[in-house]
């Protein structure tokens, strides 16, 4: 089952790495740019098929994919008569729209994903449905029996148990009618809670305890709260790359001297793979529950990816976007003193650059490599 679910993983970020080239390629073609190729997975070609000017293909390594957009640089050399076709012709504002769509396009997965998980799948809540009673409590007195699901309080219906049991807890000890269903048919229960001590804290309590399960909201609710989790995500997201750097040296203890994995820590991919695994493949929840807490991930990564992937750094999508919006700004100071646009910047003059993030990045990637499978980070599940 565990396999089950790396390859799960695999297939669901493969998918993740196609809609974002291919948000790249529609807003190229759109823009009257030359795509040439679109790949999934680099190195030796296992399939490809040329339709129209652009060859679209598999290749052998499953480690991502890319979009060829012809004239990046003013050094590309461009067939005769499509020379205006080039990249780096465009305005940059047309440069901002391709680079920005990838992760654009990671960004509505993520929402996408999170609204099916609300809508279609629901989220882990407290029920209104009783699944202990408390031995001489008021809810035994009153006659509420193991699973009896409180449909109302007070002829309040109950829609959110969360906030509806504060009806319980503010009941300042008075008599409280309670809507019961039993065995599908509708009963009506007084009960009187009591004043208990609970964690030191005095509350007015019936005695029960409620079970836990998968509860779905409406259209609407779902789009609300697709677009807060969201929200939540890309703070997170934002959060976790500040402290990226400060994490570098424990994680570097957690590959090389095994010490224990922080579940917070950095994860690869391998990491993040084997914990979809290990999601999938759990004993002690429902299938159901299996398939939120995977869509959890996939939303949560792709939201992460988006956001990393617009960090503005050579070679990302963020570093090409630092260097249109440069353009711009040197436009509008030679606008300024009445002279000419120059022309665009050349990024192969930052391949210096380039190169010691690409080596930088790469090494990180080696190491949380070598941790997820040395030191893997394992869930309680």
């Amino acid at each position: 089952m565990q396999i089950l679910g790396i390859l799960a993983f695999v297939v669901a970020l493969l998918l993740s790495v196609m809609i974002h080239e291919l948000g790249h390629y529609l807003t190229a073609k759109r823009y009257g740019m030359k795509v040439s190729e679109f790949f999934l997975g680099f190195g030796t070609r296992i399939f490809s098929r040329q339709r129209g000017e652009t060859e679209f293909g598999i290749k052998a390594i499953p480690a991502g994919g890319y979009c060829k957009i012809e004239g990046m640089t003013p050094g590309d050399a461009m067939p005769a008569g499509e020379e205006n076709r080039a990249f780096y012709k465009a305005s940059s504002g047309r440069k901002l729209i391709v680079l920005g769509a990838g992760s654009f396009l990671h960004f509505v997965i993520g929402y996408v994903l999170l609204f099916t998980l609300f809508a279609g799948i629901g989220t882990t809540q407290v029920l209104p449905v009783i699944g202990e009673i408390i031995k001489g409590s008021a809810a035994q007195s009153a006659g509420i029996m193991v699973g009896d699901e409180i449909t109302s309080i007070n002829g309040k219906k109950v829609t959110d148990w969360y906030k509806d049991v504060n009806a319980i807890r503010n009941s300042q000890g008075k008599e409280l009618t309670l809507g019961i269903k039993r065995a599908g048919q509708d009963l009506i229960i007084t009960a009187t809670p009591r004043l208990e001590t609970i964690d030191g804290k005095k509350r007015f309590l019936l005695g029960i305890i409620n079970e836990a399960g998968l509860k779905r909201t409406g259209v609407v609710t779902s789009f609300k709260n697709a677009g807060i989790v969201t929200k939540e995500f890309l703070v997170l997201s934002v959060k976790s790359l500040i402290k990226l750097p400060s994490k570098i040296p424990a994680l570097w203890g957690q590959t090389v001297k095994g010490e224990t994995r922080d579940a917070n820590g950095l994860v690869g991919v391998v990491g993040v793979a084997r914990v979809s695994g290990q999601a999938v493949s759990s004993n002690e929840l429902s299938a159901m529950e299996r398939l939120a807490i995977f869509i959890l991930i996939i939303a949560s990564l792709n939201i992460f990816v988006g956001l990393f992937n617009l960090l503005p750094i050579l070679p990302l999508d963020g570093g090409h976007m630092a260097v249109a919006i440069a353009d711009e700004i040197r436009a509008f100071i030679a606008g300024l003193r009445g002279r000419a646009r120059p022309a665009p910047i050349d990024v192969t003059v930052l391949t210096p650059i380039t190169m010691v993030v690409f080596v930088i990045l790469a090494a990180l990637t080696l190491m949380l490599l070598v941790a997820d499978i040395v030191n893997p980070v394992v869930l309680n599940l």
